[in-house]
């Protein structure tokens, strides 16, 4: 298969099976082939499905030949983050707790996928139950454009995957930011949408309140189809919200013309931030506004709490979550995911209140600021890819999480696009983050600066 196939869009991709230039089974092959090739340096995946995707490759192929035509996802291959639950398919979550764990069902975000007609072809590798650690039974994911540095977690492997070409989307979890920081680390694109916009059902919880489902792709058309699938009312989650699901491509425009884009003035000039990361996203910045946006600076008072409340929230959460497995099997964790686990049980309930409290105050920050803007940007990370991914209850951890923390604790919708790169060589992100269920503003603005940037056309290395 032509190299370039690696790295098409979705939409691209689809115009080729049905003018017959290339088959399902064709594509599938080769992109189990590489994952193959590169998982041994990457440890992207857990799980490779070759005999399921090679068998449902090929039903995709007669049905093209019997003109059936579920959509632009029909034949294209996928991945998910391996704490989606997968009928007849283990999900291990990265920890040993689910060593030999098979479901019987299949969570509603990757089901609506696959009726779609996408190809399951993995299950990647991620934070132990997504939150603290790697589990060393498990092993960190690596950078494709460094695999000396970890890809981001902790949708770790969905980024690195996608980053490196095995793969046309992937389905991540985002808490803190699990979802945007690792696009950002790798050179992709990772949307977490408002909560309640898509399903969590089958998804295992980490923080009830905080937990969103997400893609990450290569270009925002490919994530503006995928968003299109999985959005919606889900009966099996009460949190889910029934609100219409646009065509999200036909909001795709190259101009940006009338768009006020507000810049969010603490996050751009923080201290926290390395040498090079302001200057790459202060000339991301000015792109938009070359494309027609008017730039607006706005200031939120209550940032700087930010980081105290998404732990003081995190940490209780994901211990009631727990409870049952950290009880009765405390040794299966990796040390840091339990020392956290453990230090949610201290916490006092005067404190989590407190945050919960903050929480309102911020949102009613946000939603006053974007009265007057469509959306608000900053660097979605301070910092280029580090060797190791550091802990949630840790100074490190919250310096990586400052910036896309505070859109989990309002549940507002952001997204992560690859803005250049840094001292290192390294990819950053542009963060851009919109009203709620304004998705469709969101992928406008950062298509727009997609196509002009032309930072997709740039891969991994090890990705020729």
């Amino acid at each position: 298969m032509n190299s370039d196939l690696f790295f098409a869009t979705i939409t691209d991709l689809g115009k080729l099976y049905r003018a017959k230039q290339v088959s399902p089974v064709e594509v599938v092959q080769a992109v189990l082939e590489r994952a193959e090739r590169l998982n041994p340096r990457l440890n992207a995946f857990i799980t490779l499905l070759r005999e399921e995707a090679l068998q449902a490759a090929r039903q995709a192929e007669q049905d093209f030949v019997h003109g059936v035509d579920r959509g632009p996802l029909q034949g294209v291959p996928f991945s998910l983050k391996d704490i989606f639950d997968t009928a007849g398919i283990p999900t291990t979550a990265g920890s040993p707790h689910w060593l030999g764990r098979v479901p019987d069902q299949t969570a509603t975000s990757a089901r609506r996928l696959l009726d779609a007609g996408g190809i399951l072809i993995g299950k990647c590798n991620l934070l132990e139950f997504a939150y603290g650690i790697v589990h060393p039974e498990f092993g960190q994911c690596n950078n494709p454009w460094d695999t000396g540095r970890t890809s981001g977690g902790s949708s770790s492997g969905s980024a690195a995957s996608i980053a490196a070409g095995i793969g046309y989307g992937s389905l991540g979890t985002d808490t803190g930011g699990s979802i945007r920081i690792p696009a950002a680390y790798c050179g992709v694109v990772g949307l977490k949408p408002t909560y309640g916009r898509v399903s969590r059902s089958g998804v295992f919880p980490l923080s009830w309140s905080l937990d969103h489902v997400g893609t990450l792709a290569r270009s925002v058309e490919d994530t503006a189809v995928l968003l299109g699938i999985i959005a919606g009312r889900d009966d099996l989650d009460v949190s889910s919200v029934h609100v219409a699901v646009p065509d999200y491509r036909a909001a795709l425009t190259r101009r940006l013309d009338g768009v006020r884009v507000g810049v969010l003035e603490q996050h751009m000039d923080h201290h926290d931030l390395r040498p090079g990361v302001g200057e790459v996203t202060w000339a991301a910045v000015r792109q938009l506004e070359k494309l027609g946006a008017t730039l607006v600076p706005i200031s939120l008072t209550g940032l700087e709490e930010a980081d105290a409340a998404m732990l003081v929230t995190i940490l209780p959460e994901a211990t009631v979550a727990h409870e049952e497995m950290l009880r009765a099997h405390p040794e299966c964790y990796a040390e840091a995911t339990r020392q956290q686990l453990e230090l949610g049980a201290l916490l006092p309930t005067v404190d989590y209140l407190r945050a919960q409290q903050y929480r309102t105050r911020l949102m009613n920050e946000f939603m006053a600021a974007l009265r007057n803007v469509d959306v608000l940007v900053n660097p979605t990370v301070a910092f280029e890819a580090p060797a190791e991914d550091p802990v949630v209850a840790a100074g490190e951890g919250s310096d990586e999480a400052r910036r896309t923390c505070p859109y989990n604790l309002t549940g507002l919708p952001a997204i992560s696009v690859p803005c250049g790169f840094g001292p290192q060589g390294l990819p950053l992100g542009l963060q851009i983050a919109a009203a709620p269920f304004a998705e469709g503003t969101l992928l406008r603005v950062a298509y727009a600066y997609e196509m002009h940037a032309g930072w997709r056309e740039r891969h991994p290395p090890m990705a020729g």
